[in-house]
């Protein structure tokens, strides 16, 4: 009886393992792959790695501290922890984790707790000045440390989330772009984690027990138009598997000539050449129904039904 516990056990480990293993690299992947596309990071850079004690950013740091050992260029990583003094934030957890690890890093102290308190009504959502505030003494701090790149922990559920929510709320279609030049015009963001999915994220954290600080010490209401967004995503998802991935791959394969934004595409221009158009009139047509790869798993998911 006791012998086969014990198989009973060893296998369950070694399936665990196996599962760990595939996720580990299935992240690191994607993560290689969204730097590369995008040349988040070029030999020489010193990346100031942005760390708020969640998943995703934890998640970020560690596959960073794993590129920077085995890639072909030399970059630098430091990580920042901007301490806002909210009450009940545990100060301790991250300088432990960050000695741990045995890298630079520096805790930036800066109350603007009591400025949003003071600022926001109460019941009020305080997350979009918590924002402005927390952006503007990241950039300062990424000047004082001589960072050339300053790098966020948004994932690709972030940036669908963002997308339609300008749609729904801002008329605008736009999202969280990989790569981009800051507010004050004198830092690259990056975007790491632009390819890696929240499910993998989780999975991943809660596997390698990242010390975890909840976001909600601020008290503040949570943002309900994006919670809204990510309930429809989420929904979505499980009903249709693969519309997720389809969606993303849309916002990489946008054609401006068939959209209605004048800005970018000069309709006034277009005249008959007399030649066939390979994109030409096709809003009428069938859809093409593509197989997207699920990514837990190596097999392929056809979708029947992208119009709910």
């Amino acid at each position: 009886m006791s012998l086969h516990i014990n198989t009973a056990a060893a296998a369950t480990q070694s399936k665990q393992k196996y599962s760990f293993n595939k996720l580990q690299k299935r992240i690191r992947r994607n993560v290689g792959k969204a730097i590369d596309d995008f040349g988040m990071i070029e030999d020489g850079d010193k990346v100031m790695v942005c760390l708020s004690g969640g998943k995703d950013s934890y998640t970020m740091l560690d596959v960073l501290m794993y590129l920077q050992r085995i890639a072909p260029i030399s970059f630098d990583i430091v990580a920042v922890n901007l301490d806002q003094k909210q009450p009940g934030f545990p100060e301790h957890i991250l300088p432990e984790y960050l000695n741990g690890l045995g890298i630079d890093y520096k805790i930036v102290q800066e109350d603007t707790y009591s400025i949003v308190k003071e600022k926001i009504p109460e019941g009020k959502t305080t997350c979009s000045l918590c924002s402005r505030l927390r952006r503007g003494i990241l950039y300062r701090t990424a000047t004082e440390l001589g960072a050339t790149k300053i790098a966020l922990g948004h994932h690709r559920d972030d940036m669908l989330e963002t997308l339609f929510l300008n749609m729904f709320h801002g008329g605008k279609l736009k999202s969280m772009p990989p790569k981009l030049v800051s507010d004050d015009g004198k830092h690259v963001v990056i975007r790491p984690l632009a390819y890696c999915t929240e499910r993998d994220i989780e999975k991943y954290a809660a596997s390698v027990e990242f010390p975890i600080i909840p976001c909600n010490l601020c008290g503040s209401q949570e943002n309900l138009q994006r919670q809204n967004i990510k309930m429809m995503l989420q929904d979505w998802n499980k009903r249709f598997p693969g519309r997720i991935e389809s969606m993303f791959r849309a916002m990489q394969n946008v054609t401006p000539s068939h959209l209605v934004d004048k800005n970018l595409h000069d309709f006034k221009a277009i005249k008959a050449t007399g030649e066939a158009q390979p994109e030409g009139d096709i809003a009428f047509d069938a859809p093409e129904f593509d197989t997207v790869p699920h990514p837990d798993t190596a097999e392929s998911i056809t979708i029947v039904n992208l119009t709910e």
